[in-house]
Parts: structure tokens; C-alpha cells; sequence
């Protein structure tokens, strides 16, 4: 009884991680550009806009968000980069959520890699412009439109 017991243990084990390899498998990935304009005193915003590119296809995207925290100044953001773990491309909506810090003058470097409640992953990055000093959490939401 016991071999049997860990026979059907191990069968059911095999029959999970064959399943999960599966669901991976038929993921897919795209690219993606987006620009983001962030501005704020103790409670920013954020909107933009972008495009996935998926399976030869361009979508459009919409973009838009809050941060609370300390938030003084105003930025533009333009990143560049791919999105996995998608099948569709409504995959890639959703919100994406981080806390960070930064202090940006001028010109300088961005990058950042987020994940949705679907499971999508933004690699993302790319130049970010303006004068702006953040400790804060925010909140990004990628729509299709």
C-alpha cells in the first residue's frame, strides 16, 4: 500500500510540472514602446501611450497611473522593450505596480521590469527627461485601445 501511495504521489508530480511546462510553452512575447509624463507634489500622476507589437500587429496602448509618497517635480519617459509570458494581446493589460526612488535632472537612463496580474512581464528601458525627486508608490495601468 505504501508503494502505491508514492507511485500515485509521484505520477501527480510529474503530471504538474508537465502541465506547467505546457502553459509556458505556448506563451508568446512581443515588443513594446511606450512614452509616460509624470508630474507631482506628494501625489503624482501619469498618463501615456505606446504600442505593442504582437504577432506582426500593432496595437495601440493607453496608459495612466498614481504614485503617493514624495513626489516633487515632472517628467517625461520614453522606454522600449519587450513584454513575455502572453498569449493574446489583451494579456498585457492591467496594472503593474512599484515603489521606488529616484532623483532625475536633465537627461538620464531608465529601467524597469514589471508584472500584471495576468502574469505579463515588462522588460522596459530607455531615457527619462525633466527634473524630477521621488520616494514613492505607484501604480501603472496598460489599457488597449
Amino acid at each position: 500500500m505504501r508503494f502505491s501511495g508514492l507511485r500515485t504521489a509521484l505520477v501527480a508530480f510529474i503530471a504538474l510540472i508537465g502541465a506547467s511546462l505546457v502553459s509556458t510553452a505556448y506563451a508568446d512575447s512581443g515588443r513594446v514602446s511606450i512614452r509616460i509624463v509624470k508630474a507631482g507634489f506628494v501625489i503624482g500622476g501619469s498618463a501615456g501611450s505606446g504600442t505593442l507589437t504582437f504577432k506582426g500587429r500593432n496595437y495601440p496602448l493607453s496608459i495612466g497611473g498614481l504614485s503617493y509618497g514624495f513626489t516633487f517635480g515632472a517628467s517625461e519617459t520614453r522606454l522600449r522593450g519587450t513584454v513575455t509570458n502572453i498569449r493574446r494581446p489583451s494579456d498585457i493589460e492591467g496594472v503593474y505596480g512599484q515603489a521606488g526612488a529616484g532623483i532625475a535632472a536633465g537627461r538620464g537612463a531608465q529601467g524597469v521590469v514589471l508584472t500584471n496580474q495576468n502574469g505579463a512581464v515588462l522588460t522596459l528601458s530607455g531615457a527619462q527627461t525633466g527634473v524630477i525627486i521621488s520616494a514613492d508608490l505607484s501604480g501603472l495601468v496598460l489599457s488597449l485601445q
